[in-house]
């Protein structure tokens, strides 16, 4: 990433990134600095999904080339999937066979929800900054809506999924998570740590993003309020913007759906609530 220092003789790159907010699960990932166009595309992009996450890359391409961003609708497929917001499937190389053992049915359809830790949802989503983005990939509890756990990375590399999930599960044991069908939440090593944990597996519809919307209402407050409203220079500034939200959000917002309870209260039970 630009912003390390690779050559820095006094630093070392670990203390660096501890300094900028960064994951060292992905330290040593280095890419092609994005351009200033596909920055700003990328960010109008960001937020087209956000306010109408049915889109899909075909009519968010017509309404930038409505604006005046002569783009292909291919190159807003890929822009898509580099940001995280268009779920990576596994490709055209596995079998069905493979693909059917790697996938799971959708197990909320219907399921009455009435306690903390009985379903987490979790997803990625892009995070803008002014030269670039990142990454932020959050656990929350159904029930409460509480973020469990959440990390920021520079990559989509599965390092800090995996890190997370196993930070979260050492704390709380939930019965049922539930995700997209991305190429991060079919992958072995995800699977496989779920497993172990005895956690029942839930992914949504290919391409319903209705099947998590708790998690996806969520993105759209932490942008909306926090990230649109900010213009981070850094990874740094980045973590402590969305840590801050973080910590509203969980400890001090009263969300309507708790009955005005912060989500915090409602997970650990120190406040009567009675879903209506």
């Amino acid at each position: 990433m630009e912003l390390l220092d690779w050559e820095h003789p006094e630093h070392a790159i670990a203390v660096q990134a501890e300094l900028l907010g960064l994951n060292r699960s992905g330290l040593y990932y280095k890419s092609v600095p994005p351009s200033l166009e596909e920055v700003r595309l990328k960010h109008r992009i960001d937020e087209i999904y956000t306010q109408y996450p049915f889109m899909g890359y075909r009519t968010i391409a017509t309404i930038l080339n409505r604006e005046g961003d002569a783009i292909h609708k291919n190159t807003v497929r890929i822009y898509m999937r580099e940001m995280g917001i268009m779920a990576i499937y596994p490709g055209p190389n596995l079998s069905k066979r493979n693909l059917q053992h790697r996938t799971y049915p959708y197990l909320l359809r219907g399921l009455q929800i009435t306690l903390p830790n009985q379903v987490w949802s979790v997803d990625i989503t892009y995070i803008r900054m002014q030269r670039g983005w990142m990454y932020l990939y959050a656990i929350m509890d159904w029930y409460s809506r509480y973020i469990v756990d959440w990390q920021l990375d520079q990559s989509l590399e599965i390092g800090f999924v995996l890190e997370t999930m196993n930070r979260a599960l050492g704390k709380h044991r939930p019965s049922i998570i539930n995700s997209d069908q991305g190429s991060h939440f079919t992958s072995p090593q995800y699977l496989d740590l779920l497993k172990e944990k005895d956690v029942r597996i839930s992914m949504d519809g290919k391409g319903r993003a209705v099947d998590n919307i708790v998690i996806e209402r969520f993105w759209r407050s932490l942008k909306y309020n926090e990230v649109y409203l900010n213009d981070y220079k850094s990874p740094r500034e980045m973590r402590q913007g969305v840590e801050r939200y973080i910590h509203l959000h969980n400890h001090y917002l009263p969300h309507q759906s708790l009955q005005n309870h912060s989500p915090v209260s409602v997970f650990n039970q120190s406040v009567v609530f009675r879903p209506k």
